[in-house]
């Protein structure tokens, strides 16, 4: 599906029907890594309405030059939530740069919002600024990475913890979206600076459920910066997932499944009430 802002034309994919959750992919990837990551999800939940677009630049959705600063493309979100889902309550999810475009989506729309998820969420828009653990590999497996292309073989090894079947042909499906992103475009954002309001100085701390997963050799976001959302998020469960890297998701699939599930249960008791 698109949705029509003018001079640009979102693609996302719904699935489901009921209460909406929107789900903002990390970059350059697009919406299939958070339809990977949370469909498991609602195979034996019925009643949310699945909300996966394409962030600009990135998919099946364009770039336009016009998105140059981070306050755009959030500004982007926001029309496509309002155009998506008018004047409805939603949950949000983000993942690493959609975890950072989350809770800008948190500062502008917190009375909508009903709960929140947040992975390996980026905390700086300055990569420099980011507290980071030594890039880790713990489970290493030679006659694997030995089957590999060498540019895949790399990649691979810089990026991935645990190497083994299952990962590496996950990462497969997470490289063949990023070929399709606009790296130029999206390379612009980050030297324009961070947002031009501090995301995390909240007017009100967020009372809704929220699950904060970070991962403890993750070496691109980190997982110390992210202790410091706790004082904004008074219902939310914070987890550090040692063997895994930036791709939490993959690397310890089972672990987050049962959070995530935990935190649906809390948002769906308090919408109950």
């Amino acid at each position: 599906m698109k949705c029509n802002l003018g001079d640009l034309a979102i693609f996302y994919e719904i699935r489901g029907a009921g209460r909406p959750i929107v789900m903002l992919p990390g970059r350059p990837s697009d919406h299939r890594i958070m339809e990977r990551f949370m469909e498991p999800l609602f195979a034996q939940r019925d009643g949310w309405l699945r909300i996966y677009p394409d962030l600009p630049g990135t998919g099946l959705t364009p770039s336009v030059d016009r998105l140059a600063t981070h306050d755009q493309m959030l500004e982007t979100v926001l029309a496509f939530i309002d155009k998506v889902i008018p004047d409805q309550r939603f949950v949000l999810a983000g993942m690493s740069y959609g975890g950072y475009l989350a809770r800008g989506v948190l500062y502008h729309r917190a009375a909508l919002i009903d709960g929140v998820l947040l992975c390996v969420p980026q905390m700086k828009a300055d990569p420099a600024q980011v507290h980071l653990p030594p890039r880790t590999t713990l489970v290493e497996d030679p006659m694997l990475m030995a089957q590999l292309e060498p540019s895949e073989a790399q990649i691979i090894a810089d990026l991935v913890v645990v190497q083994s079947h299952t990962v590496v042909e996950a990462m497969r499906d997470v490289l063949a979206e990023v070929q399709l992103a606009d790296h130029t475009f999206l390379a612009q954002l980050d030297p324009a600076g961070p947002f031009s309001f501090d995301v995390d100085r909240l007017p009100t701390p967020f009372g809704g459920p929220t699950l904060i997963l970070t991962a403890r050799q993750d070496q691109i976001c980190g997982y110390r910066d992210a202790w410091d959302l706790l004082d904004n998020y008074p219902r939310a469960t914070f987890a550090v997932l040692d063997r895994a890297g930036h791709f939490v998701d993959i690397e310890q699939n089972v672990l987050c499944h049962a959070l995530m599930r935990e935190w649906l249960d809390r948002v769906e008791e308090d919408e109950s009430r």
